[in-house]
């Protein structure tokens, strides 16, 4: 969390000091910065609320949240993670409801904040070139928001506090009551690490409507769909 943390905060201070230097610069620094600024503003397109709640209804109930807890649940499983849930099809059934239940409440917070804090949420592709810059991006993106009609990026409280919402409200909702604040913190990490991993999946792997992603049509889980006049 820490990692992500720093790395977020110090890819958002580029923007920063770019904002102070046009402030500080005579008339024509300001005016070709002004154009500078609105031909990089013609990158960003803003989603409209119904793109929203289309990719929160995605995100939060489509077949990338249900095909990764049956997969998380098969894990915790085979590793009888929690002992008091037992084996057999009710204790699969029981820990990937859990699962379920905790990308479900983790999505809606992070939506629900973003809209509260003017974000945007979604995953944008990176315009670089490379394997390093574009994994750089993905993992940025984790904490990171876009923000104003110029998409300025900015640290995200939504994106750090969404995955430990979830895990939050596992384990003082439904996990047995031995587990506490140091568990929900643990598993907050590994929501934390998959949402990642989930960005880094639509940063590398996914590279149009042919591709593998697309193929199994998890293409656009909390990713920017390409702008359009009915976005």
């Amino acid at each position: 969390m820490l990692f992500f943390l720093a790395v977020a905060i110090t890819a958002t201070q580029p923007t920063l000091a770019r904002s102070q230097s046009l402030a500080t610069a005579d008339d024509s620094s300001a005016d070709a910065g002004t154009t500078a600024t609105r031909q990089l503003d013609l990158t960003y397109v803003r989603p409209t609320q119904r793109t929203m709640v289309r990719n929160y209804l995605f995100d939060a109930f489509g077949p990338y949240p249900i095909t990764g807890a049956a997969f998380a649940a098969g894990i915790n499983q085979f590793t009888n993670s929690p002992p008091e849930w037992r084996q057999g099809l009710a204790g699969y059934s029981r820990r990937w409801g859990s699962d379920f239940g905790i990308v479900a409440v983790g999505t809606t917070t992070r939506y629900a904040l973003s809209e509260a804090f003017r974000e945007d949420s979604l995953y944008y592709r990176c315009e670089c070139w490379g394997v390093f810059p574009r994994l750089r991006h993905a993992v940025v993106s984790t904490l990171t928001a876009r923000r104003g009609e110029d998409g300025h990026r900015v640290f995200s409280l939504p994106a750090l506090a969404a995955p430990y919402a979830g895990s939050f409200t596992a384990v003082y909702g439904w996990y047995p009551d031995r587990f506490g604040a140091k568990d929900a913190f643990r598993l907050g990490n590994y929501s934390l690490l998959s949402y990642a991993g989930g960005n880094i999946a639509l940063e590398l792997f996914y590279s149009g409507p042919h591709a593998l992603l697309s193929r199994m049509h998890l293409n656009n889980a909390h990713g920017s769909p390409a702008p359009g006049p009915n976005q």
